[in-house]
């Protein structure tokens, strides 16, 4: 992962000595300029106005425009990118736009970028909102996962400074703010993608615990607790180690504790689906299916995403995260389809097919949650291709029956740019998980309706008086392709973002 160096400063970006300078512009904002690129227009004896002009630079959306200085400024290039029309503008489409040109300052190996908050001037965007925006996007827009590739002969210089520039004095004080802000929440999703990407054969159980133990070892305010398989017996947790018993890794049950500063009575509990490789188990996928499993963990990934950066973000509440990890595999120890297990809780669990084994994990993880009595639970699962099958590869489906925690969700991913739906915790599909010899099975009597009988399922292991949320991110998890500028291919830290914003507004 590339660490670069991210600092804010007020004065003039055209004064600023860096490889590559990027402005945005309208695609309807006339020809009067205004702003940074204003500032860079002069310095630049009018040539961006003469390229308006002529149409060479339209503002149409995500397009980028080099213009090389030729020593009349510091900096050797010029980005010019598109922001569009103003009326569409958002802090989100800032975000996407910046992960252009970065990319296009990237093909010109710049080592030190400059930016201005873009959007700020005549999109009228809040100043904090696009100065967080083009930090995030910069820092994970320039992401890679290599390790595991030779070496190039002549490796490509890389960004390894951004600087922020604002002009504007009182303005400045809230970007040099926003920039940290948006440091601090894309290096937590980075985190996040290290670790959904790394091969199943590193990323085993184990390792997932020597992450998470890594994060309170270098955490001020970060504890860890972790159990072995016969401590997570001793608890009454057979629902998790049945589906452990496949596999010849160890599984561990991971709860980490972020207390504040100044001591909260509020608390909020994170659960990660941790299963660091499923193959189906006895109801083994087919090959194509087993492909992407390594980031069957995602949802324990964003968690731990989330812990390792609380130090720096520092929200009033406890923060919880609660992790049972292990491997889904078939062998002659494995749990069978027909099997039925008891989870923490004390509910039986009819097992009709160990394919829908994450639920079945964290059936556990859901009971112990529910034990700390906090003021809300908020799980993450790469649960069902059901989710997918509804929202696609893009959106996260939102689960829950409380409608102010679903607001203070719905409100944090609009500020982040993730998209979230919510789907119904429809109480008519609840007797399709009802099982004839025991209290619930793991998959819905229909084909239909997956995505939410696995919410029903999961919402019979946590106490119905705690607020609860179950977030489905099967679907943007892992990005088969990319499909935003600051997106690649991989593990993308699909939640982290929101995450953050939820606890840091929690009051």
């Amino acid at each position: 992962m590339n660490t670069i160096k991210v600092t804010a400063t007020q004065g003039d970006i055209a004064a600023i000595d860096a490889d590559v300078l990027i402005v945005g512009h309208l695609s309807d904002g006339g020809k009067r300029l205004g702003g940074a690129i204003d500032t860079l227009n002069t310095a630049l004896d009018g040539e961006i106005q003469e390229a308006i002009d002529s149409q060479e630079l339209t503002g149409k959306y995500g397009a980028t425009t080099v213009i090389r200085t030729r020593g009349r400024i510091p900096a050797r290039h010029v980005i010019v990118v598109g922001e569009g029309s103003k009326k569409d503008l958002t802090p989100e489409r800032v975000r996407q736009a910046m992960g252009s040109a970065i990319k296009a300052a990237m093909a010109l190996q710049a080592e030190h970028v400059a930016t201005a908050a873009i959007g700020a001037g005549t999109g009228k965007q809040d100043v904090s909102a696009v100065a967080q925006a083009v930090v995030e996007a910069t820092l994970l827009a320039t992401y890679t996962f290599d390790g595991w590739k030779k070496k190039p002969e002549e490796p490509k210089k890389i960004v390894k400074a951004l600087t922020v520039a604002e002009i504007d004095k009182t303005a400045y004080k809230k970007v040099e703010t926003a920039v940290e802000l948006g440091r601090v929440y894309a290096q937590a999703a980075l985190f996040t993608r290290d670790l959904v990407n790394e091969v199943p054969s590193e990323m085993s159980p184990g390792a997932l615990k020597e992450a998470a133990e890594g994060i309170a070892k270098s955490s001020k305010g970060v504890t860890i607790k972790v159990l072995n398989r016969a401590q997570a017996k001793k608890l009454g947790m057979n629902a998790f180690l049945a589906v452990a018993s496949g596999s010849t890794t160890e599984p561990y049950f991971l709860h980490l504790t972020y207390t504040p500063p100044k001591p909260s009575k509020k608390e909020v509990v994170l659960v990660g689906k941790g299963i660091t490789f499923d193959s189906g188990g006895l109801s083994l996928k087919p090959s194509d299916g087993m492909i992407t499993m390594k980031a069957d963990m995602g949802g324990a990934a964003t968690v731990l995403g989330v812990f390792s950066e609380l130090d720096a973000l520092e929200p009033a509440v406890t923060v919880h995260g609660v992790i049972a990890t292990c491997e889904n595999m078939p062998s002659g120890s494995a749990y069978r389809p027909g099997d039925v297990v008891r989870a923490m809780n004390g509910t039986s669990i009819e097992v009709l097919n160990t394919d829908a084994e994450g639920r079945v994990t964290m059936a556990d993880s859901l009971s112990y949650a529910s034990k700390l009595e906090p003021n809300a639970i908020i799980d993450l699962a790469t649960l069902t291709g059901a989710c997918v099958v509804a929202l696609g590869e893009e959106i996260a489906g939102v689960m829950t029956d409380d409608d102010r925690l679903a607001k203070r969700v719905d409100d944090a991913a609009s500020a982040t740019g993730e998209p979230f739906w919510r789907l119904p915790l429809f109480a008519g599909y609840d007797k399709l998980i009802d099982s004839k010899i025991a209290d619930v099975q793991n998959i819905g009597s229909s084909r239909w309706g997956g995505a939410l009988t696995a919410g029903l399922f999961l919402k019979r292991f946590v106490e119905p008086s705690i607020p609860w949320m179950h977030l489905d991110i099967a679907g943007p998890a892992f990005a088969e392709r990319g499909y935003l500028s600051y997106v690649p291919y991989g593990g993308t830290g699909s939640g982290v973002r929101t995450l953050m914003e939820v606890l840091r507004t929690w009051r």
